[in-house]
């Protein structure tokens, strides 16, 4: 049972607001969080102190105030710990600790990963040039360093981390709007369900808590049968739309005390069959007109397609489906009802059972669970029986937060 809720229309939907969102960015001043470029944090790494110092003395002298030299590529490793450099012109030919394993660690760490590298190197060695290029190197310098050549490269080296800095602090902004209007999206449309759900049984039940109580016990049947914690989720809101059919259903049959006739009856079984085609897309010329004038129906059809609606509405179709094939509109029998209608099943009738009709009055507990064990294996499926059972404390529980106001 696949659970995810982003279907076509939340996927449209969320693909507009991130379009509006990157126009509002995109609109914004490039030099809003441009870090001033003689600020940044350079790092020399050379074991001759004598280049060490050449190159500080050029930067120096162009405008650049924070530099740090280091003679021990281990001091460098070890300042890692606390601090990232903005770039590292590094020698490739150190005794102790190569450039080439400087290198590797730099673009080991989450922090330095895209961190400019200037290789400072006398060498020619070919094969050398390339292990630094496949390791990440940015750019070459050749011994002696020539201050122009220098100045330009570390410029345009800068450049580039900015431009990456940006596009990282774009991306975690983009991201964080993705999470807040796929909530937003999420809720909206949650919403929707839960209103279809009340209107629904409103009609019949004043209190409209039914829904909740059989979603509630739906859930926790599925987790008892092994479900993940977000299939028992979707299950639990596509079971609360299990009567959805009722609003076709005629007040003086629907709300009738007493037994229905038998014609009567044959309407309020229709419900099922009504409840799956609310469910289901219109052809275009039937949608254009209905989306004139209908919002809610808007929303619905617009989720036709997802997880959610489909399985609403094979409930919707099959809730009132008995094991032993007695049952209707399609008269299924065993495995061939799906598990989610086999499942609604049990958890409506205990419910019904437990609450107040105009037909009936509310049953206490115990014969409620009684009523559901003499029709195991007949209207109920034993496995589905089970699973609700091994819950009594949690179902009694969920009686108790969502008791109808008049039985307060």
């Amino acid at each position: 049972m696949k659970t995810s809720l982003e279907d076509t229309q939340l996927f449209d939907d969320l693909m507009k607001e991130l379009e509006a969102f990157r126009v509002t960015i995109s609109d914004e001043p490039d030099t809003k969080n441009t870090p001033d470029p003689f600020s940044a944090r350079v790092w020399v790494v050379d074991d001759a102190s004598v280049n060490v110092k050449v190159v500080e003395k050029h930067l120096r002298a162009e405008g650049y105030k924070n530099i740090q030299g280091f003679t021990n590529p281990r001091n460098a490793l070890q300042r890692l710990e606390t601090e990232s450099p903005d770039v590292v012109l590094l020698d490739i030919m150190m005794p102790e600790v190569s450039g080439i394993e400087v290198l590797t660690i730099l673009r080991s760490r989450p922090a330095t990963r895209h961190t400019p590298v200037l290789i400072l190197s006398a060498s020619n060695d070919r094969d050398t040039r390339l292990e630094a290029l496949e390791l990440g190197a940015t750019d070459f310098l050749e011994k002696p360093v020539d201050r122009v050549e220098l100045i330009v490269r570390l410029r345009n080296s800068l450049s580039l981390k900015a431009h990456h800095d940006r596009l990282e602090q774009y991306s975690e902004r983009l991201e964080e709007a993705v999470k807040q209007r796929t909530t937003e999206l999420a809720a909206s449309r949650l919403e929707v369900v839960h209103c279809l759900a009340r209107a629904s049984e409103f009609r019949d039940d004043i209190t409209g808590r039914h829904v909740f109580r059989v979603g509630r016990f739906a859930g926790l049947i599925g987790l008892e049968l092994g479900m993940t914690g977000q299939q028992a989720h979707l299950l639990e809101l596509a079971a609360q739309l299990h009567d959805v059919g009722k609003i076709a259903v005629p007040d003086g049959i629907l709300l009738k005390e007493g037994k229905l006739e038998p014609e009567e009856y044959a309407v309020m079984k229709k419900h099922c069959s009504l409840g799956t085609r609310v469910f289901q897309k219109m052809d275009p010329s039937q949608w254009v007109a209905f989306r004139e004038h209908a919002t809610l129906g808007g929303e619905l059809l617009g989720s036709a397609q997802s997880p959610l609606i489909r399985l609403a509405s094979r409930i919707a179709l099959t809730h009132h489906e008995w094991y032993n094939g007695d049952g209707y509109p399609l008269g299924l029998s065993g495995d061939d009802i799906p598990l989610e209608g086999r499942i609604t099943a049990v958890a409506d009738v205990f419910d019904a059972l437990a609450s107040r009709r105009p037909y009936k009055p509310a049953y206490p507990v115990s014969k409620c669970f009684d009523i559901l064990e003499e029709n195991r294996g007949t209207q109920f499926d034993p496995m589905v029986l089970d699973a609700f059972l091994a819950r009594r404390e949690d179902v009694i529980e969920v009686q108790l937060e969502h008791a109808d106001m008049e039985e307060m």
